[in-house]
């Protein structure tokens, strides 16, 4: 039997957080899986959102402020960006997740919008039989 050839991958926010700042949280496996297909690697802009929200709420930090912060990561881990669009938008009030997370629906819908697999290890985004996954 064959493998299967992946278009590309789109990072949950945690994910590539931890993959920018070389968090010991980001399983080993997905740390290898995205060293080896950096030029097909995605993010979804909604992810720059949702970490400017968890850095104003206390949730992580950065050193000094943000948006030095995220153009210098993006210079040293140019990852793709999926934008964020009217398609995208659509099925992200279409798709049905078991939990109300605003962003997790914009990155789901992402993800199946660009036909990528998503990286992530939210159990709640694991397992969705329409939603190509991968956490380690």
């Amino acid at each position: 039997m064959g493998s299967v050839k992946v278009r590309g991958y789109l990072l949950d926010t945690h994910i590539w957080f931890w993959y920018l700042v070389g968090s010991e949280r980001l399983p080993k496996g997905l740390r290898g899986l995205i060293d080896e297909a950096q030029d097909r690697c995605w993010f979804s802009p909604i992810s720059v959102w949702e970490l400017s929200m968890l850095i104003a709420r206390g949730r992580i930090k950065i050193s000094g402020h943000f948006r030095p912060w995220i153009l210098k990561a993006l210079q040293l881990f140019p990852i793709r960006e999926a934008p964020f669009n009217l398609e995208v938008a659509i099925v992200g009030q279409a798709i049905e997740l078991p939990h109300s997370d605003p962003a997790d629906y914009f990155i789901a819908a992402t993800a199946k919008v660009y036909e990528l697999t998503l990286l992530t290890v939210d159990e709640r985004l694991l397992g969705l039989d329409w939603l190509p996954s991968h956490s380690e």
